[in-house]
């Protein structure tokens, strides 16, 4: 029977799980897993609690909200990819000696698709000691629609992802002010599962993480390029050149895990970041969240790179 995984959404960021599939690194592990996109993000874990999916990729932000909705969801991340937050702040001007202070005053437009990469952001101004409302934040509209008014002048600084980010660099209309990567460890994307199929099915489980892993160390190994080419039917809209950009500037950031433990220092911070910008009242600890022991028993196996 095939394991059907749904994806978050279409990014770039994802990579080590595109290159997953194409390489066939799923079916080398003898499982067959099924991708599919679900209507929107939220579905990645209602889809879980409903049986619309075995398993799902996305941060464990969306674990956290759950857990705070339901104490007893039972949703537990298993195996990460993305380990450091992969959002930009671009502006229109360069910021050679950019500090987290000159955000307040210049418009801003953040994320209204997803909550995290607020949430983080918050918690580094936070950190700094500045207060997030200082920010002139637009916070309700798309990233493609901030990319447009950060090209009209009518927004001084966006935060996005790849390739919007690079799209802007390319043009000369857009600069990296800061990359929300060198904060450090702050777990973004893993695969997660419910504790009742972690318990009923582990083997399938433990042979996804081993995939993922020998894709990790492929990744790790691997020229921009190829990596590029390995995955570029997942982005039939992307010329080859941004595509290489992207995960050349993502890699030299260190955004993808070299392993598939997902290490409690980056679950910790993500867990404040959503605590302290009130997303959830709670949430729920890295004990209950997160299960290595798959991680570790792939790492032990010592398997090829695909």
């Amino acid at each position: 029977m095939a394991i059907t995984l749904f994806e978050t959404f279409r990014a770039v960021f994802y990579t080590p799980f595109y290159a997953a599939h194409a390489l066939d690194a799923y079916g080398a592990e003898g499982v067959d897993v099924e991708l599919k996109t679900p209507s929107g993000p939220e579905q990645t874990a209602s889809g879980l609690l409903s049986g619309a999916t075995d398993v799902s990729w996305g941060g464990p932000m969306r674990i956290q909200l759950t857990y705070d909705q339901n104490p007893d969801c039972g949703l537990v991340a298993f195996c990460e990819a993305v380990t450091r937050d992969p959002f930009f702040v671009i502006g229109r001007e360069p910021r050679a000696n950019f500090q987290l202070r000159d955000l307040i005053g210049p418009r801003i437009g953040t994320v209204a698709e997803v909550p995290t990469p607020w949430m983080c952001l918050q918690e580094d101004l936070r950190a700094h000691g500045l207060d997030p409302a200082m920010v002139e934040r637009v916070g309700d509209q798309t990233m493609a629609a901030n990319e447009a008014a950060l090209r009209i002048g009518s927004l001084d600084a966006i935060q996005v992802f790849q390739p919007y980010a690079e799209h802007l660099i390319r043009d000369g209309i857009g600069h990296i002010w800061y990359a929300a990567a060198t904060r450090g460890p702050c777990a973004y994307t893993t695969l997660y599962t419910t504790r009742r199929m972690l318990n009923d099915d582990p083997q399938s489980l433990l042979a996804m993480t081993r995939a993922i892993y020998r894709t990790q160390i492929w990744l790790h190994a691997t020229p921009d390029a190829e990596v590029a080419k390995t995955i570029a039917s997942f982005f039939p809209d992307l010329a080859p050149e941004i595509l290489i950009a992207c995960i050349a500037r993502y890699r030299s950031l260190g955004i993808w895990n070299t392993n598939p433990v997902l290490p409690r220092n980056g679950f910790d911070l993500l867990r404040q970041s959503c605590l302290s910008g009130g997303l959830i009242a709670t949430g729920a600890d890295y004990e209950t969240c997160v299960d290595t022991s798959l991680a570790r028993q792939a790492i032990a196996a010592d398997p090829p790179s695909m």
